[in-house]
């Protein structure tokens, strides 16, 4: 048991240590990469742990696109919503259905009086 431990905790400090050897000076958080080396040696896991959550700044993951049609990830335009113009649109709308409606009986009408006149 005591060999596991050992081996997974020289696993761990040679992974910090490689870590903090070959990251970019800019992404050592909180000390200089050197003072982060001198801690993982003196103090293996504690110095370990530490690098790994508050030493490293980790890269922003990288966008690779949405799955399926990239419309569906935008947000929906606002609604500019007048009610006034509203009204004023379903007005329209109405005296056009009715416009519609006299021409359709105007034109039974016209073909009732043609009708009439040829047969009679």
């Amino acid at each position: 048991m005591y060999l596991v431990f050992s081996v997974l905790l020289l696993l761990l400090m040679i992974g910090a240590l490689a870590d903090i050897i070959t990251i970019d000076p800019s992404r050592a958080k909180h000390l200089p990469k050197l003072a982060w080396i001198v801690i993982v040696i003196i103090i293996p896991l504690v110095g370990s742990i530490l690098w790994f959550t508050v030493g490293r700044e980790y890269a922003a993951p990288a966008d690779r696109g949405s799955f399926g049609d990239p419309r569906r990830w935008e947000a929906p335009a606002p609604v500019a919503r007048d009610t006034e113009a509203e009204l004023a649109a379903l007005e329209r709308e109405i005296e056009a259905s009715e416009k519609a409606d006299r021409i359709r009986r105007l034109e039974a009408e016209l073909e009732e009086k043609r009708r009439t006149q040829e047969g009679g």
